[in-house]
């Protein structure tokens, strides 16, 4: 079959990617490339598992310039945000960090965020690079009403994740990083820095199970920050990482991942996030559909361990003990760091109690399987 043409009988592009400040840096070092969200990002750039070990046990260097940011400014930023998103925002302390969930009327996940306090009246939030639009859409149709100004500011900056035990180290010994206090900052909170003289974020959050930091930088300065991370981080065992890595690190430490443990038809309680949402709130997009009665049957999220070599992957399904069909997995994968399979998955409640013996479908053959506690991995430091 011949490639579609044009009439002047070109061939037809391929809908091209979005590429990130630091492209020509990962082909540089022999990246493999994928499409993510419409973006094309590191997938790996030697081996997923020593990019999963050195992680664990020294740090990793994550390109992750393809998530979306939005500035949140003016007198009703807080009251904003706790209609928009599920949690009570407008308690955040300035200087801290909080997880929550853009919702929507039927109270399913649309996507979960990051929100970051930068002032009085100013917030950073954080998404993911393939709900950019929507939640963007969902941003400007919410704050009708609201004294505030959204600003997509996704274009103008870049994300470098040091994500390790040796994380705070390295970058306590970047060249050109100055960040006051950084021994100080503590887990899911951010200060203000510089490098080479220019603004620089930095928050101690990540998506990993590991300590480590998320910097947020000009474009202009990104391939800088990023040479100069691995140069500081090199002698101490940091490697840079790709998406590869970072799925079966974010699996090990139980974190979901929209698109298969969240979506617009998952409510927040089935996927064990209940918490995260502030329903004494007077309102906030969903809350009606959540303040009814959830389904004593719906699905709710667990996790499996299996013994073996062969783990059962996103939409394999989960069997009782008679063979028949009492969910679906959503991730799963051979733990590098436990060294057996692992899973998360959506089953029927009536299954889901910690001990439970189940079976993955895993073409064909039936492997055993027992319901455990998220996360499968938590550091000990």
């Amino acid at each position: 079959m011949t490639d579609p043409a044009l009439p002047n009988g070109d061939p037809v592009p391929a809908t091209a990617l979005a590429e990130t400040p630091l492209a020509d840096r990962h082909r540089a070092l022999g990246a493999s490339f994928t499409d993510f969200g419409g973006w094309s990002m590191p997938v790996r750039y030697t081996s997923d598992l020593a990019e999963h070990h050195a992680v664990r046990t020294a740090a990793g260097l994550f390109d992750i310039s393809h998530m979306a940011e939005f500035r949140i400014d003016g007198p009703d930023s807080g009251a904003f945000l706790d209609y928009a998103l599920a949690g009570r925002l407008s308690v955040l302390r300035e200087g801290k960090a909080k997880y929550s969930l853009l919702l929507n009327d039927a109270g399913g996940v649309v996507d979960d965020v990051i929100v970051y306090r930068q002032g009085e009246d100013s917030y950073l939030v954080i998404s993911n690079a393939g709900n950019h639009a929507v939640v963007a859409a969902a941003f400007a149709e919410r704050s009708a009403g609201f004294d505030v100004a959204v600003r997509d500011i996704s274009a103008e900056v870049s994300l470098i994740a040091v994500q390790g035990p040796r994380a705070a180290e390295i970058l306590a010994d970047t060249e050109s990083v100055e960040i006051p206090g950084l021994d100080d900052l503590g887990f899911y909170a951010w200060r203000n820095g510089t490098f080479a003289g220019d603004e620089l974020f930095v928050a101690r959050t990540g998506y990993t199970g590991e300590d480590g930091f998320e910097l947020l930088v000009t474009n202009e300065r990104a391939g800088e920050l990023w040479d100069a991370l691995l140069r500081a981080g090199g002698p101490r065992g940091l490697v840079p990482a790709g998406l590869a890595s970072r799925d079966t690190l974010r699996l090990e430490a139980g974190m979901p991942l929209h698109g298969h443990e969240l979506s617009a038809e998952i409510l927040p309680a089935q996927a064990g996030l209940g918490r995260v949402v502030a329903l004494d709130k007077d309102d906030f997009v969903g809350k009606q559909s959540l303040a009814a009665v959830v389904a004593g049957d719906a699905p709710v999220l667990v996790g499996l361990v299996a013994e073996g070599r062969r783990a059962g992957r996103a939409g394999y399904a989960v069997l009782d003990a008679e063979g028949s069909p009492v969910g679906e997995v959503t991730s799963g994968a051979l733990s590098p760091t436990l060294g057996h399979p692992i899973a998360m998955a959506f089953v029927s409640p009536r299954v889901s109690a910690l001990g439970t013996e189940l079976f993955l479908d895993v073409r064909g053959t039936r492997i055993p399987a027992t319901v455990t506690a998220l996360p499968f991995y938590r550091r000990t430091t």
